[in-house]
């Protein structure tokens, strides 16, 4: 495949010989998440053709992802809001999660909420020791995961050390990240991150690729074995004056006043 780029002001979407880069382009505001990039992102995952590797990364330094930017969350009102959103995000996640093409993580700096997400389904996650994990939700928005997410986690990492970062709320570093096999490498700085990522990708381009996409389908099933739907617990979250008062007081950069319903 010729090279080629795409570029949204959001989204850059580059393609060089056989691998694929994907960069979260909003440094201003660490890479946070807007529907259109989630969007662009599962229709990226969804025709990558020829293509034997496909890199994401954030741009710049700082982030990889910050999550969902909270401006988004501005209009729910009803329950559906919240299991429509829940859903579309399931499916952007689904659409990487099952993307025939090999997915690398390249990870500077801030890789929290839907950014964590996004890289616990890649099947490949590398850090630079600027990174840091995590899912600060029980702090910030008082809002929580969806099902098919919490087995997502608990199948790379173990049930206890998601119930750790969610009820700490704590960011973990490179290095705890790399313990307990949430990457697999850790790079000094960006530039020697970004770099291993693209000799990871030329490696699988070497590599056959039915081997590759039958192995990755394989753990995917069994993955899946274990997924429910929980529709009430999101709901528990999303509709709760808790919630209304996460999301104000994050906006306003304030402390939460929690209440419990």
């Amino acid at each position: 495949m010729s090279a080629f780029t795409q570029e949204s002001e959001d989204l850059v979407y580059e393609v060089r010989g056989q691998i694929g880069y994907i960069t979260f382009n909003r440094p201003a505001s660490r890479n946070a998440l807007t529907f259109a990039m989630y969007e662009r992102l599962a229709a990226i995952c969804g025709d990558t053709g020829d293509l034997r590797a496909l890199v994401l990364t954030g741009g710049g330094e700082k982030a990889f992802a910050a999550g969902t930017d909270i401006n988004q969350f501005r209009a729910f009102r009803t329950p559906e809001d919240a299991l429509a959103y829940e859903r579309r995000i399931d499916a952007v996640l689904q659409a990487l999660e099952t993307c025939p093409t090999p997915t690398i993580a390249a990870i500077s700096g801030a890789c929290t909420g839907g950014g964590a997400a996004i890289a616990a389904v890649c099947d490949l996650r590398i850090a630079s020791e600027s990174a840091k994990f995590g899912f600060p939700i029980a702090r910030t928005l008082g809002n929580c995961l969806s099902a098919e997410n919490y087995a997502r986690l608990a199948a790379l990492i173990g049930a206890a050390r998601v119930k750790d970062l969610i009820f700490t709320a704590r960011l973990i570093g490179a290095g705890e990240a790399e313990r307990i096999g949430l990457v697999s490498e850790v790079l000094p700085d960006h530039e020697t991150l970004l770099a291993r990522a693209s000799a990871l990708a030329e490696t699988m381009t070497r590599h056959a690729p039915l081997t590759l996409r039958v192995t990755k389908d394989a753990l995917n099933r069994i993955s899946r074995l274990s997924r429910i739907e929980a529709n009430d617990l999101i709901l528990t979250c999303y509709m709760s004056e808790d919630f209304r008062e996460g999301m104000d007081a994050f906006l306003t950069k304030r402390q939460p006043d929690w209440k419990g319903r």
